[in-house]
């Protein structure tokens, strides 16, 4: 894996830079923000490291940059700036994830692979096959496989699990899953979705997919890889 890491303090830069290397990580350092941003633009990288407070541009323009020229390589944002207004500002600029210093190596690496993989499952889905683990869907051939098997969804199950996947790591509420799946943009008043979630939910109950579909109290669901 290629690592862009751009990190202002060279004792932090240099920690890291070792850490990663000797875990057999490619790492590459920029120590100010137009040196990330020209190296970003000029290489090809795995997944982004930013800081957000740099000299001569700011970790949070970076991303708003490479995100509006269409670069879309994981971005996890490593900073001191540890408040909900912070992480939020991360993520809403295009991050991908946010992880506060002081930081566990081992959660920085286990990071950095998460992301990787869900680059790889993004490109999975350019070529309309999603895959994670044990289940498989084939969207143009409205075919669903777990551990092997092909499991038999109806065609509201299947557009169910697909705008979930389409939504992946993100909460949808249950007016949104009617809207978008029943085409209903009014609350029914029944619970016509927690239902079908039920149904879906024991239909790729094999290994860890059906863990995939987390209930959020008081919000909806997410479908979280």
């Amino acid at each position: 894996m290629k690592i862009l890491l751009v990190e202002d303090e060279p004792s932090v830069a240099s920690l890291i830079n070792k850490g990663l290397s000797e875990n057999g990580l490619s790492v590459s350092v920029a120590l100010d923000g137009v040196t990330g941003l020209e190296m970003a633009h000029n290489n090809q990288f795995d997944v982004i490291i930013l800081d957000i407070m740099l000299p001569g541009i700011s970790g949070i323009e970076i991303c708003k940059q490479l995100r509006s020229q269409n670069n879309h390589t994981p971005i996890l944002f490593l900073t001191a700036l540890g408040t909900t207004e912070n992480v939020v500002l991360g993520l809403n600029s295009g991050g991908d994830d946010y992880l506060v210093k002081p930081f566990k190596f081992i959660e920085l690496e286990a990071r950095l692979q998460s992301l990787n993989r869900r680059k790889h499952l993004l490109a999975k889905e350019e070529n309309d096959v999603f895959q994670f683990d044990t289940l498989v869907i084939n969207f143009t051939n409205k075919v669903v496989e777990v551990d092997g098997s092909e499991v038999a969804l109806t065609s509201t199950e299947f557009r169910l699990l697909e705008f979930f996947v389409r939504n992946k790591n993100r909460v949808v509420s249950r007016m949104e899953i009617l809207e978008k799946v029943w085409g209903i943009d009014f609350n029914m008043g029944t619970n016509v979705v927690d239902v079908y979630v039920n149904y879906l939910r024991k239909k790729i109950a094999t290994n860890k997919a059906a863990k995939f579909i987390q209930t959020v109290v008081g919000m909806g669901y997410i479908f979280k890889v």
